[in-house]
């Protein structure tokens, strides 16, 4: 068919001009999610994340027509310095249990010293003899054996066990992945991340925290073989991936524990910054979005934010959202931006041989 007067790259931009602006049109047609901020004063964090909750409309709101939930915290290591504090995870689950529902607490670490961790070589495995009790340890070692213990919930090793095949229509990296069982069975999977630079993902909040849900087992420890799939799609292996199991669980609630932060070359490597705050809502891309504000980070910087769009996830920018309690600018400091790196140059000394 001739074009007069309109050359092809012409016609073409027109087009992606007007689905642009059709995608933002429809997107302003939704309701706004509700992300909230609340300062924490006096170190007194539960009270901070009651409050975050409550500017969600209270944790029955919240809650509501959901019986079990999962606590997913970022229990990367068995350090305490880059891992969610306790705190945060029994104030949620206080929360959770007084509302009359059954929460327990998951995690899949991913690599501590004397299991897959050697020296300054770290090693993939998908052995359960060695991935267990490096989880057991975990839990052990960062307060979450206790903290279990006192509130009668339940931990979950979401390396091994009983695991089942989850479909993800229009996946990205896997069509199909595999969790936990407790994964799948939960109303309400809650992320509790530590807000954290990442060197791979530029942060790591909500969604990033969901690599946890990978098994060692199948996807191996460092989630080597997860990021080895998911680098074929884009360099980071670790954006486009997390969309994937954000859309293939039930992630309904995201808490981002910005009690201590971690800026620079996360999320491991960098200097602590005492940020003093708690930032809470239900759409994980929202709320991730609202913290690495507060971090000094434009939407447009972080990767997984672009991926998340092209699954039509929403919102597309800040100010499709609203904002309660303790507005971005009274809080937000500029981190230190990690050293960014792709996967094939981090491969080579992080995971590169197996045990």
């Amino acid at each position: 068919m001739a074009l007069e007067g309109v050359n092809r790259r012409e016609f073409l931009l027109t087009g992606v001009a007007a689905l642009a602006a059709r995608r933002v049109a429809a997107a302003e047609a939704l309701p706004r999610p509700i992300v909230g901020i609340v300062r924490i004063r006096n170190d007194r964090i539960d009270a901070a994340v009651e409050e975050a909750i409550e500017l969600l409309g209270g944790i029955g709101r919240v809650m509501k027509g959901k019986n079990t939930i999962l606590l997913k915290p970022n229990l990367v290591f068995d350090q305490r310095h880059a891992t969610t504090k306790p705190e945060v995870v029994r104030a949620l689950a206080r929360l959770a249990k007084e509302a009359g529902k059954e929460v327990s607490i998951g995690e899949g670490s991913a690599a501590v010293t004397g299991f897959n961790a050697k020296g300054t070589e770290v090693f993939r495995t998908r052995r359960r003899d060695i991935l267990d009790p490096m989880q057991q340890q975990v839990f052990e070692q960062l307060g979450y054996a206790e903290l279990a213990k006192a509130a009668r919930v339940p931990l979950v090793n979401l390396h091994s066990g009983e695991l089942v095949d989850v479909k993800v229509p229009g996946a990205f990296v896997f069509d199909t992945v595999t969790v936990h069982r407790s994964v799948v069975e939960t109303d309400l999977l809650c992320s509790v991340p530590m807000m954290k630079t990442h060197q791979l993902a530029t942060v790591t909040l909500g969604m990033k925290n969901l690599v946890g849900l990978f098994p060692g087992t199948v996807y191996q420890s460092v989630r080597g073989h997860m990021h080895d799939e998911a680098a074929r799609i884009e360099p980071t292996g670790a954006s486009a991936v997390v969309v994937d199991m954000v859309r293939a669980s039930k992630l309904g609630l995201v808490v981002v524990d910005g009690s201590m932060a971690m800026e620079g070359n996360g999320p491991s490597l960098g200097p602590l910054v005492k940020m003093d705050v708690i930032v809470a809502g239900e759409n994980p891309v929202a709320t991730d979005m609202v913290a690495a504000s507060v971090m000094g980070f434009a939407p447009a910087e972080v990767p997984t934010f672009a991926w998340a769009a092209r699954a039509g996830l929403h919102p597309a920018s800040l100010d499709q959202i609203e904002v309660r309690g303790a507005p971005i600018e009274s809080v937000r400091r500029t981190f230190a931006k990690p050293q960014l790196a792709e996967w094939k140059s981090i491969r080579s000394f992080w995971g590169s041989r197996e045990i």
